[in-house]
Parts: structure tokens; C-alpha cells; sequence
């Protein structure tokens, strides 16, 4: 398996809450806000442009009631 950059990952990663927050129905801002964000930080993650922190990722996965593994899998 080839090692993904660092790009990518970051592209995966806003993909795969993409995926999960319209899945939940939940709006993009309502997120930002459960997350204690601004929307256009949300928006910047979601679009691979930004390098998401672990407790950002741990706090977006509580935001969905999803474990932070199933955030990261982006096999589904």
C-alpha cells in the first residue's frame, strides 16, 4: 500500500466528514457551532485545505456521536 501525503490525507479526511455530516443531516454551520468553530474553518477542512488537529478531529467526531476511529476510516 503507497504511503499517502500529506494532501491527500487532509483531502480523505474532509471527505469522509463530508460523507458523515450529510448522512446525520446536519448543516454545515450547525456543525461549525457544535464544534466551536467558524464556518469557514469548517469549510476548509471539509475541502482538504487545512491540516485538521487530532483534538479537532476528536471534537468533530463527538460533534457526529461517532468514535474517532469511525472518523477515519475511509474504507466505507
Amino acid at each position: 500500500m503507497p504511503i499517502m501525503t500529506k494532501e491527500e490525507l487532509q483531502i480523505k479526511l474532509g471527505s469522509r466528514i463530508v460523507q458523515l455530516r450529510t448522512a446525520k443531516r446536519i448543516k454545515q454551520i450547525e456543525l461549525a457551532r457544535k464544534v466551536d468553530i467558524e464556518d469557514s474553518a469548517l469549510r476548509r477542512i471539509e475541502r482538504g485545505k487545512t491540516n485538521c488537529t487530532l483534538w479537532m478531529m476528536k471534537r468533530i467526531s463527538e460533534a457526529l456521536d461517532i468514535a474517532l476511529p469511525e472518523l477515519l476510516n475511509f474504507e466505507d
